[in-house]
């Protein structure tokens, strides 16, 4: 550096924590040798956090959240969604961005939480990073539901309206409750005003809370490795882990060949196929909001369908309280019993590798149940497709519910005291 720069630079440090910070989360930071490819999806995670708020700012600037009919019959909000898309210079390109973003979103997110299942990088001294990453994606999921209420189209409307009427389940404040979120006795304008000032300004604040929290809590402990071992507890003379590199510039520079690995798949969708077969845009959404006309079938998008199955695959009244009440219930338990994951798993290991045959049986189960519910939730319920649903359920919370048992019988090899790249 040239002597002026690093006047600069020492300027800034008196004033601010510049140089600290970089080397505290970057240069210094001193991350495993042995990350594989699963470790990609943290950093791709933060990359669509990006791109879904940067294609959001120019989304905004052209979007109205207007329930009314304009000159031609059609909601505002509608009409403003198509001027994007057929006027705006590149609004196809930007909106396009963001829904892809939405579902990507998703898929690395999911990702993201199966790695920490293959390696148990929830485990201690890491529980509470776990924490945050939950409510970061229960935060997620509120983020996205009611950004897609915003294109006012057929299935926006009418999911809102099954969505915001299960809260109506709950007991004493259930009714309550659901007219203070939905602002109406219906879905109506004061909801689309009210979603779209939580999605845009409230809720993208917390979850960038919780992000900076979750990296924060992360780069305290350490990160944790397909082996599951801790390599603060190997260090040389000058404190440095002897299993340990500087995240920046190795990890920096590895993570782009992962980036670019995702842009070549997030564009081919964004180009050729956003609307993935309707998966990631329904058809009913390319239709204006009705409130006359039901659709044949409402389902939410793939990203909640699992969890909408569990809701479903309840069906029977208990405590005198109707099955709606508990397949909300059943749903809620569904996603908060992830965060409770480092007290359930008593395996004497963390990673999968020197797990035994009873927990990577139990794991496949539960990936393919996943799978499963998810699927089956897209499409219209029958008798057989509940029974099914209600199997994988079961099935769902046994692999939660049973894990202190069978992970602490489990048959484990014993974990290395070094890394090892095998």
């Amino acid at each position: 550096m040239t002597t002026k720069s690093q006047a600069v630079l020492n300027w800034i440090d008196e004033r601010f924590p510049l140089t600290s910070s970089i080397k505290g989360h970057l240069t210094e930071y001193y991350a495993p040798k042995n990350f594989n490819f699963w470790y990609f999806f943290g950093s791709l995670a933060l990359l669509v956090l990006v791109i879904q708020i940067l294609t959001g700012i120019f989304l905004v600037m052209h979007y109205k959240p207007d329930a009314s009919l304009n000159a031609a019959g059609v909601p505002v909000a509608f009409a403003s969604v198509e001027y994007i898309m057929r006027e705006v210079p590149g609004g196809w390109l930007i909106r396009y961005l963001h829904s892809t973003g939405a579902s990507a979103f998703f898929v690395v997110v999911y990702l993201h939480m199966f790695r920490g299942l293959l390696y148990g990088s929830y485990r201690k001294p890491r529980e509470l990073i776990w924490i945050f990453g939950t409510l970061i994606f229960l935060v997620l999921m509120a983020e996205a539901f009611m950004g897609y209420l915003l294109p006012w189209g057929q299935m926006s409307f009418w999911g809102a309206q099954v969505i915001v009427n299960l809260f109506s389940a709950i007991p004493v404040i259930g009714p309550d409750l659901s007219l203070v979120i939905r602002g109406d006795f219906v879905v109506s304008d004061a909801t689309l005003n009210r979603f779209f000032s939580f999605h845009v300004i409230a809720v993208p604040l917390v979850l960038i809370g919780l992000v900076a929290a979750h990296i924060i809590a992360l780069h305290e402990v350490g990160s944790n490795n397909p082996d599951g071992v801790e390599i603060k507890k190997k260090k040389d003379a000058n404190g440095i882990p002897l299993d340990g590199i500087p995240f920046h510039p190795y990890y920096t520079v590895k993570d782009i060949v992962g980036v670019v690995a995702f842009l070549f798949f997030f564009s081919a969708v964004v180009f050729f196929a956003p609307e993935a077969g309707g998966y990631f845009l329904e058809f009913n959404n390319f239709l204006p909001a009705d409130p006359l006309t039901t659709p044949p079938h409402i389902a939410p998008v793939w990203y909640f369908t699992p969890f909408y199955s569990i809701l479903r695959a309840v069906t029977y009244p208990l405590f005198g309280l109707d099955a709606k009440f508990w397949g909300v219930v059943a749903m809620g338990a569904s996603v908060v019993i992830i965060a409770f994951l480092p007290w359930l798993d008593r395996s004497p290991v963390k990673s999968i590798r020197y797990k035994g045959p009873v927990f990577k049986i139990a794991l496949v189960i539960f990936v393919i149940c996943f799978f499963i519910l998810g699927y089956l939730g897209v499409l219209p319920p029958t008798p057989g497709r509940t029974l099914v649903s209600q199997i994988c359920s079961v099935l769902y919370f046994a692999f939660f519910l049973l894990m202190p048992w069978y992970s602490k019988l489990d048959k484990c090899k014993a974990e290395p005291e070094r890394v090892n790249f095998k």
